[in-house]
């Protein structure tokens, strides 16, 4: 099975306190979560560990989005698109489906 979105992927948000920023995905959690570069930005209160010369304070950390909240976005049309997915031969490609260019 194919996924339609990839990692390094440019994306737009469509739902959230981030809508309408673009980042590239860094990587997926489970199937449904990704993690977008500079998106969904939330602070991290962390305790302080001696033993490993860990200093305490307050990380800010990129949260996950969940997938619907995302689309993959098509740089001719400078807009959210959506994916298609073609079968030739046995080889699956991914395809926008606005203007039917192959996604790369």
């Amino acid at each position: 099975m194919i996924h339609k979105f990839r990692c390094n992927d440019e994306v737009i948000i469509l739902a959230g306190k981030d809508k309408g920023k673009k980042g590239k995905i860094k990587f997926f959690i489970k199937k449904e979560l990704v993690i977008i570069k500079g998106i969904n930005i939330v602070k991290k209160h962390s305790k302080p560990n001696p033993a490993i010369s860990h200093t305490g304070g307050i990380l800010e950390k990129e949260a996950g989005i969940h997938i619907s909240n995302i689309a993959i976005f098509n740089k001719n049309t400078g807009k959210a698109d959506r994916i298609k997915i073609k079968n030739n031969k046995g080889i699956k490609k991914r395809f926008f489906r606005s203007n039917n260019k192959n996604i790369k």
